[in-house]
């Protein structure tokens, strides 16, 4: 069996995409290694075009077309926001709301890492502390930043952790990872805010929504184990 063969943890599939469960430590593209998914399924004889990206640490549901034709139309749909999206994420951290909307600004700082556009004392948390915003009058204006939304439901918690169902309403690079952490909520193992990262961070594209063909398509990507493993027993399959 090839390693591509291994790899290919199918969600959805016909003549024109292919939705995999990505795991975690794996990367998209572009990568000068074995790791690189879609140079891995080329030696494979399959040439695949990537939709969008999740981060090698992430794990998942990701989209890749099969013809540059279908890829036009599903980038579309990410530039209009029409594609449905939703990832587990685990935080390291207690009390978050029931609901909340993470609404900061991006940019990209020192060594192209991504950070909010503003001190971090410049968040407000609003809405009866369901909402983190920042003035505009306190947004950085000396670099390029992008308007950034992500909002959130708990699924569960208890005395050390956070599960929560979490949508990218804007889909910026490491958005979640980068909104949850200036928040002081960061997620479990990032490598990004936690320098004990296990090498893979406990974010996980869950859900996706996609039009092709007039038919709206909805995949579920159940978590691997090793998400599952630092959960009580059963919580996933519990989940709405």
């Amino acid at each position: 069996m090839s390693h591509w063969s291994q790899l290919r943890d199918v969600l959805y599939e016909d003549g024109a995409v292919l939705v995999l469960n990505k795991p975690a430590g794996l990367s998209v593209m572009g990568e000068r290694h074995e790791t690189d998914l879609v140079r891995i399924a080329q030696e494979a004889g399959e040439r695949l075009y990537p939709v969008h990206r999740i981060d090698k640490v992430t794990s998942g549901a990701l989209l890749l077309a099969k013809d540059l034709d279908c890829h036009g139309d599903l980038t579309r749909q990410f530039n209009r926001r029409t594609v449905e999206k939703v990832y587990l994420a685990l935080t390291r951290s207690t009390g978050l709301p029931e609901r909340g909307t993470i609404d900061l600004p991006l940019s990209v700082g020192r060594k192209s890492r991504v950070r909010v556009a503003a001190n971090r004392e410049a968040i407000i948390l609003a809405d009866a502390g369901s909402r983190w915003y920042v003035p505009p009058a306190q947004q950085f204006q000396h670099v390029r930043t992008y308007p950034s939304v992500s909002t959130f439901e708990r699924l569960w918690a208890d005395d050390g952790h956070t599960l929560l169902a979490v949508h990218p309403v804007t889909g910026r690079r490491h958005q979640i990872r980068v909104h949850l952490a200036w928040i002081g909520h960061p997620i479990e193992g990032d490598p990004l805010f936690d320098k004990g990262g296990e090498g893979r961070t406990y974010l996980h594209s869950w859900r996706l929504g996609f039009d092709l063909g007039g038919t709206r398509i909805r995949v579920q990507a159940p978590p691997g184990e090793d998400f599952r493993a630092v959960l009580p027993a059963g919580i996933v399959g519990a989940l709405p």
